[in-house]
């Protein structure tokens, strides 16, 4: 079982033979290492599991880490003779492994391909060994996955653990944002300090249905760090009842670093949040599918006929005329929870309607997307879709000529082409619209002769 846990960064400058002084303008943070240090030291547990953003990360599975002892040291930051060696739970990492695979759960120890440990992991362990020199850990990845099956990584860490009987101390490593100030190693975003006064309410009421609602674009712009490594934390602690205590903030060297300790107080099923935030998503989807126009709906019924029945629906024949005498290139793009699930399009009409297309986009979009794993049935009642209709493709001169809210881009060279659709979150200039295209096309945005195309959308929700 989880008896405490501690919500940590993990700056190299905290280290004193990394920071060589530079640790001294961050004295709340070292007085927060020893502390939670002590608190987990405290508990005595069984095994130290650390879930890290800076394990080997894939977009589709969670890594855990195998083998029977961990090591790492600083040498990439000049100090070298600060080593680790520490041992791996291997008969909770086996259990664990064990059972992801058993409920076709995407993680496990199968990609272990890094042995070496990460500045996630190492930094809480330089400190974590000095008041516990005989820990026992596990480590854990995150991954490109959305956040609710971070949560329900956790859920599977902690019935693991249960089933072997461990008492388990958990990190969960992370830094907080890293645009917090203009003098920093990443500038100043208002996103920056805005994301952590929300995670360090949420962390510090342990109000962990919330983390699950933060807007993927909003994260992105905070350069967020730990986000993920906190949701599985979250999830091992589902149905929980858990006493908060905030110990420190600061983000002195322009990056966020936050702690909060966790101590186990039994079990309460009040707090099934994952099942609570579903609950509400479905709720949110039923209310958005009863303002879908015939686009959405269609595109919908093609992608719930494909999955649930295996076969493409004929193009039926009560749809408005536009859509059965029209062609047009259509991108079919789907969000679940907010965050981006599949998208495909084509540019120019290859079906002999518009209806025809959005048929098999839909399919191509929910699964054939190489991005992401094939949609699920179980999937179905929490998708946003959205249905984009291309209008004309003009040539035009230089970038000036765009507009991130009315055009997309087509970036060509060669035979390479990248296209971005227009009024996207998280997409503000024109210049980065540029850069994402370019980088779909596999195009350097920084080549000459890079070719620009614009074009307008009807977008269907």
């Amino acid at each position: 079982m989880i008896v405490r846990a501690v919500m940590e960064p993990h700056p190299p400058v905290a280290v004193k033979e990394i920071g060589r002084g530079e640790e001294k303008k961050i004295q709340k943070t070292l007085a927060s290492y020893h502390e939670a240090s002590k608190f987990i030291a405290a508990c005595h547990p069984d095994t130290v599991i650390i879930t890290s953003p800076h394990a080997t990360m894939y977009s589709d599975y969670f890594m855990i880490s195998s083998g029977k002892r961990a090591y790492g040291d600083f040498s990439n930051y000049r100090a070298p003779q600060v080593s680790f060696d520490v041992p791996y739970d291997e008969e909770l990492t086996e259990e664990l492994n064990t059972y992801l695979k058993k409920i076709n759960f995407p993680g496990g120890t199968e990609y272990d391909r890094d042995r070496m440990l990460d500045q996630g992991t190492m930094v809480p362990l330089y400190f974590l060994l000095q008041e516990m020199p005989d820990v026992r850990i596990v480590r854990i990845g995150i991954s490109g996955l959305p956040l609710t099956k971070h949560y329900e990584l956790g859920m599977h860490v902690a019935e693991a653990a249960e089933k072997l009987g461990r008492r388990i101390a958990w990190i969960a490593s992370g830094d907080l944002a890293h645009c917090e100030k203009e003098d920093g190693p990443y500038g100043y975003r208002p996103e920056g300090p805005q994301y952590d006064q929300r995670i360090m309410k949420d962390m510090g009421n342990a109000a962990f249905m919330n983390l699950l609602a933060y807007e993927p674009a909003f994260l992105e712009k905070a350069m967020e760090c730990g986000h993920r490594s906190f949701c599985i934390l979250a999830g091992a602690l589902d149905r929980t009842a858990v006493t908060a205590k905030v110990l420190s903030h600061e983000a002195t060297l322009g990056v966020g670093y936050g702690f909060v300790e966790y101590t186990v107080q039994g079990k309460d099923e009040h707090r099934n949040y994952l099942d609570q935030f579903r609950e509400k998503e479905e709720e949110k989807i039923e209310i958005q599918k009863k303002k879908e126009d015939s686009y959405v709906q269609l595109a919908r019924r093609s992608l719930e006929t494909y999955i649930t029945e295996h076969h493409k629906m004929p193009v039926p024949e009560d749809l408005p005329k536009e859509m059965l005498q029209k062609k047009a290139g259509v991108f079919v793009s789907i969000h679940e929870n907010g965050e981006l699930r599949g998208c495909i399009g084509t540019i120019t009409p290859v079906q002999k309607n518009i209806a025809a297309e959005i048929i098999a986009n839909a399919i191509s979009a929910s699964t054939g997307d190489p991005r992401f794993t094939p949609i699920e049935e179980e999937e179905l009642p929490y998708l946003s879709i959205s249905a984009d209709v291309l209008g004309e493709i003009e040539d035009i001169s230089r970038a000036e000529e765009l507009d991130v809210r009315r055009y997309g881009v087509i970036c060509t060279k060669g035979e390479r082409r990248g296209l971005l659709l227009p009024n996207l979150d998280g997409v503000d200039t024109v210049e980065e619209q540029i850069r994402i295209a370019c980088h779909k096309g596999d195009i350097d945005p920084e080549e000459e002769g890079i070719k620009l195309q614009r074009f307008e959308v009807v977008r269907h929700v």
